[in-house]
């Protein structure tokens, strides 16, 4: 088909162009126009599909934690039947988070994951490196299972004391230095450790050599039941998790009910605790550590407790003389045993009221079989026992016939 044109200057232009072809062409692109439409429309449609799927699978897989209720620098979780230990505060300040796979030996099925250790459970050789761990396992029953400890000799509980006295558990160096090549003699399966501000180097080392290490961070928890709740990052190595629950659950519920005794009391004694240690300087627990909530839970006015921080204070004597001189009771007079030992460090402490009251308990007394400290390999696991000596002491007459585990009056 021919079209003219005129233009001004009334010459005419013809145009041969094929309308037929020109029609079908506009047909094509209106088709392509609109499938292109129907396709976005269509991956669209997809992908909110495929994104509620995803959504619905994430609810459904949901990680089912073990109902870790107090502690914060752990968790154990569970997801498509796969369990992870999560180690959430390894050491002092710890940005790093570390996850292991827990898998049973005789499990037909391996799995791999190159972001996560794996652990296989139950541990039958274990190195653990402080005595706080001790209490745990052999709650569990699992002390045999202990191959390695370092240093020994402040070891007080008896079923460890006993395996060490017959050469059972072997010594690998001490606390500060761990001696590499007697862990790697020793071969075991585990090495549970602790950092007071970083990864501890022979450690690095011995997971290097490919032995599993994992750090225990319980020292750091806040609150005396987050503390004594690790011991089911015991049960989970040792696949006694059950166990683990039951002991923790027994732990707890004796400590809620000294607290709840406590705090039905009207008697509210005033605290004094710590001493001069070297240079002059007091030491005493900050208003939000682990050691001024146990006097809190005591029902007791701790003279400090409006203080913050959650490690130890440093004062003057005349700063702690001025506010704590007619406290009622001294917790804890730093690791002084006597008040003869007290007055050759400082005469000045025969002026407090608590000394001249014979109100001052210790825990530096009560000492295992080879001199050590009772407090600190075992309270960790037992706070209840703790908050009871406390309560005992300040208010007796709440347990008239429960007698001191921890602590012994000053003589």
């Amino acid at each position: 088909m021919i079209f003219y044109i005129k233009t001004k200057n009334r010459r005419k232009y013809n145009l041969n162009i094929d309308i037929t072809k020109l029609f079908c062409n506009l047909v094509i692109k209106l088709n392509l126009m609109k499938f292109l439409f129907l396709k976005v429309l269509t991956t669209l449609f997809l992908i909110v599909a495929v994104s509620c799927k995803k959504e619905i699978n994430t609810a459904l897989l949901k990680p089912k934690s073990t109902k870790i209720k107090y502690a914060k620098g752990f968790d154990i979780i569970e997801k498509n039947g796969v369990k992870k230990l999560i180690i959430k505060s390894a050491f002092q300040n710890s940005k790093e988070i570390f996850s292991f796979i827990i898998e049973k030996k005789n499990n037909d099925k391996t799995l791999n994951d190159p972001f996560n250790q794996k652990i296989l459970v139950p541990i039958n050789k274990i190195v653990v490196t402080s005595t706080t761990h001790i209490p745990m396992v052999e709650l569990l029953n699992e002390e045999a299972a202990i191959i390695g400890f370092p240093y020994g000799h402040y070891v007080s509980s008896k079923k460890t004391r006993n395996l060490l006295d017959a050469g059972k558990i072997t010594e690998i160096g001490n606390e500060s230095s761990l001696n590499t090549e007697i862990l790697l003699d020793l071969q075991p399966e585990l090495v549970v450790g602790y950092g007071v501000s970083s990864a501890d180097k022979t450690l690095t080392s011995i997971k290097k050599a490919g032995i599993n290490v994992i750090y225990n961070g319980d020292w750091l928890e806040e609150t005396p039941l987050g503390r004594a709740e690790w011991i089911k990052f015991f049960g989970v190595l040792f696949d006694k998790e059950k166990q683990a629950d039951s002991i923790f659950n027994v732990i707890e519920k004796n400590y809620i009910a000294v607290k709840k005794k406590a705090l039905k009391s009207e008697i509210k004694g005033s605290i004094l605790s710590g001493a001069i240690m070297s240079k002059d300087i007091w030491n005493l627990p900050a208003g939000e550590s682990f050691e001024a909530q146990f006097l809190k839970d005591a029902n007791l006015n701790y003279l400090w407790k409006d203080t913050r921080g959650k490690g130890s204070l440093s004062l003057s004597f005349e700063s702690v003389f001025d506010k704590g001189a007619t406290a009622d009771f001294w917790i804890a007079p730093g690791y002084f045993s006597s008040k003869e030992q007290l007055l050759k460090s400082n005469k000045l402490y025969a002026k407090f009221k608590a000394f001249q009251k014979d109100h001052i308990y210790t825990s530096s007394t009560k000492k295992g079989k080879t001199g050590g400290i009772i407090y600190y390999e075992l309270a960790t696991t037992r706070p209840d026992l703790v908050l009871k000596d406390i309560v005992k002491i300040t208010n007796p007459s709440l347990f008239p016939n429960y007698t001191l585990t921890f602590f012994a009056k000053m003589l």
